[in-house]
């Protein structure tokens, strides 16, 4: 059976191969009704109009209706099947030439779009019954439920955003809406002023009073971007949704929460990643580029250091001190540059008046490899050091400030407003290689943090793996409080 659909001037070519219902019409029309919720929406006008007299259905209606892009046309081969058990007319999946692909014999299965999944059979004596325990299906595994599209351009993640501070609103958002064929579906936050910000920077994205409202508007993944006192609770609720989660940083207060919303994911099989968007800065591209073309030769000490002045930032809670919020980046790079840490120093420096909020922090790290780590950061410093001094047996590179996406996205701009002229360094901002006497520039590689959620757009999709896996933020907060331990007892702690 092939069919179409317009709406909003888009259109849907559907093709699903009917099935016997075994004279159990009634109770399928059943099945469709109990599925009348807000994220279904009926390809047809009214549910009879999906059923004929032989007992034919018509299973493309159930297929739920997404947005496509203006102009893309989608063509859907889908096929879903809902039996009773063993010995009932299984479902057929066909492919764009009306072949059969594959036959399921027992009842309880679904295959949709690029994902042909097996999952638990629905026994129940009603329709209504089978339609309550689809529904909760469909609410576990949200991103499932999506038809495959051919075109210009495919329909692709579906993306949320919980909070609209300074994260979320010149980072996280501007991303997302820069990455094609992703959809920025809505922002969630109570406050009026930032209700009016979201509206302004993104005419048409909604906004929402709770999480659970996001995901029921419709979601694969959200990504959560609240102070870190908030973001457990969020980052747990968003899993026991079942939709794809990405924390900013930092992620935990220390190993062992990170350790409980990592075990949390993979319990309930839902995709969880960090934001550590310093992995695609160009600086930090440069450095790595040149470890792995041995230009440096033996590494034998990296230095990296992140400050500035800004005593306004003494005491914020939000980033849970220095060392959490900027170090929580530099762990991660020197943890990705150079593996697992053996040994841990730490110095850490408060305001009078606080004890848990560091404003400065120094951390020297062993890795077993044998190079040597040398961390550091502050909102208190006049005179910066290098952002990396890289040490090595054929030579040195160091280079000065930091990388220009920041400022570019506080300036407004984004990604998708620059196109190529993104995440690239002007020659004055080059680092430097030196040996003996011999010093020159060495080009920058190009930023992009967007590459971030490019590779999780390919995740979520499942069609590439998680750009940051969660375990190496468990490594990371590991590293961090041992720092802290031996910044409180002055002892060189060892992992």
């Amino acid at each position: 059976m092939k069919t179409s659909f317009e709406r909003e001037g888009i259109k849907l070519d559907i093709q699903a191969h009917p099935y016997d219902f075994c004279e159990r019409n009634n109770e399928s029309v059943d099945i469709i009704r109990g599925l009348d919720c807000d994220w279904i929406n009926y390809l047809y006008a009214a549910p009879h109009t999906f059923f004929y007299d032989d007992g034919v259905g018509d299973i493309a209606s159930m297929l739920r209706y997404i947005v496509n892009p203006p102009g893309v046309t989608a063509t859907v081969h889908q096929h879903l099947d809902i039996g009773q058990g063993e010995g009932e007319p299984g479902g057929v999946f066909l492919d764009a030439q009306g072949h059969q692909v594959r036959r399921y014999r027992h009842g309880g299965c679904i295959c949709l779009g690029r994902t042909r999944r097996r999952v638990e059979p629905i026994y129940a004596r009603t329709g209504q019954k089978r339609a309550a325990a689809l529904i909760q299906w469909q609410r576990r595994h949200n991103r499932w439920l999506r038809p495959e599209v051919h075109g210009p351009q495919e329909i692709s993640m579906r993306a949320g955003l919980v909070g609209y501070g300074k994260g979320g609103r010149y980072f996280h958002s501007t991303l997302i809406s820069s990455v094609p064929g992703a959809t920025f579906t809505g922002v969630v936050t109570r406050s009026p002023e930032r209700k009016q910000d979201v509206a302004n920077d993104h005419p048409g994205v909604a906004t929402f009073d709770t999480l659970a409202e996001l995901v029921a508007a419709g979601v694969d993944v959200v990504v959560i971007s609240t102070p870190l006192a908030s973001r457990r609770a969020l980052i747990l609720e968003a899993i026991e949704l079942g939709v794809a989660v990405v924390s900013d940083k930092p992620f935990a207060n220390d190993a062992a929460q990170a350790r409980e919303l990592v075990e949390a994911a993979e319990r309930r099989g839902v995709l969880l990643s960090v934001y550590q968007n310093r992995r695609w800065d160009s600086d930090f591209l440069t450095v790595r580029k040149l470890i792995d073309s041995d230009a440096l030769g033996e590494i034998s000490r990296f230095e990296s250091s992140i400050e500035r002045y800004s005593p306004r930032s003494v005491g914020k809670a939000s980033g849970g001190g220095m060392l959490r919020d900027l170090g929580s980046h530099l762990v991660d790079q020197a943890l990705v540059l150079f593996g697992p840490v053996e040994r841990v120093y730490g110095e850490l420096r408060f305001a009078a008046d606080e004890e848990e909020l560091d404003h400065t922090f120094f951390v020297a790290l062993t890795h077993a490899n044998g190079v040597v780590s040398h961390l550091s950061g502050s909102c208190l410093q006049n005179t910066p050091k290098p952002r990396f001094r890289v040490s090595g047996s054929k030579g040195c590179y160091s280079v000065d400030g930091l990388d220009g996406q920041e400022d570019a996205a506080f300036a407004g701009l984004t990604p998708r407003s620059e196109g190529e002229r993104w995440g690239v360094e002007e020659h004055r901002r080059w680092g430097w290689f030196e040996q003996g006497d011999h010093r020159e520039r060495v080009p920058s590689e190009r930023g992009c943090w967007l590459e971030f959620y490019q590779q999780l757009q390919r995740a979520v999709d499942e069609h590439g793996s998680n750009p940051v896996n969660p375990h190496d933020a468990i490594a990371s907060a590991q590293v961090m409080d041992a720092a802290r331990l031996s910044a409180r007892e002055g002892r060189v702690v060892v992992l």
